[in-house]
C-alpha cells in the first residue's frame, strides 16, 4: 500500500518503481557511509554502533530492513587510554532491503579486496511478473 506521503513524492521521479528502488538503496548505503565513517569504535562498542546505524537507516522511507556488520577482524586493541580507532569503509558490510510499490531491491556495501574499495552495489531487484 502506498501512503499519501509516497504518492506526493512519486510525482518528482521520472522513472519506474524498479529504478526508484535501486536509487533508494543507493541513497541509504551512501547515508551509512557518509554519516558514520570516522565514528570512534572499539571492541566494546562495536555491537551498539551496528545497532545504532541500523536504527538510523530503518527510519528512512522505503526501508524494509537493514543489516550492518562491522568486521571485528579490522579492529585492533587500544594501545593506551587515549587511543581509539575510527570506523572505516574497510570495516563495513551492509545490506539494505527496499520496498517500493510491488518492487523489492537489495543493495549491499562491502569492502572488496580485489579492487581495494568499499563498493556499493545492487544484488537483486524483484518485481512481480507482468
Amino acid at each position: 500500500m502506498t501512503t499519501s506521503r509516497e504518492e506526493r513524492a512519486a510525482k518528482y521521479f521520472r522513472c519506474n518503481d524498479r529504478e526508484r528502488a535501486a536509487f533508494e538503496a543507493g541513497i541509504k548505503l551512501a547515508a551509512v557511509y557518509h554519516q558514520f565513517i570516522g565514528t570512534p569504535v572499539t571492541a566494546a562498542s562495536v555491537e551498539s554502533l551496528e545497532r545504532a546505524i541500523e536504527e538510523g537507516i530503518k527510519v528512512q522511507p522505503f526501508v524494509e530492513s537493514v543489516e550492518v556488520h562491522i568486521r571485528r577482524d579490522r579492529l585492533r586493541m587500544k594501545r593506551n587510554e587515549y587511543d581509539y580507532q575510527s570506523l572505516t569503509g574497510e570495516m563495513l558490510d551492509v545490506i539494505v532491503r527496499i520496498h517500493i510499490g510491488s518492487v523489492r531491491a537489495v543493495g549491499e556495501m562491502r569492502y572488496l579486496e580485489d579492487i581495494h574499495y568499499p563498493l556499493m552495489y545492487i544484488t537483486s531487484i524483484e518485481e512481480p511478473d507482468h
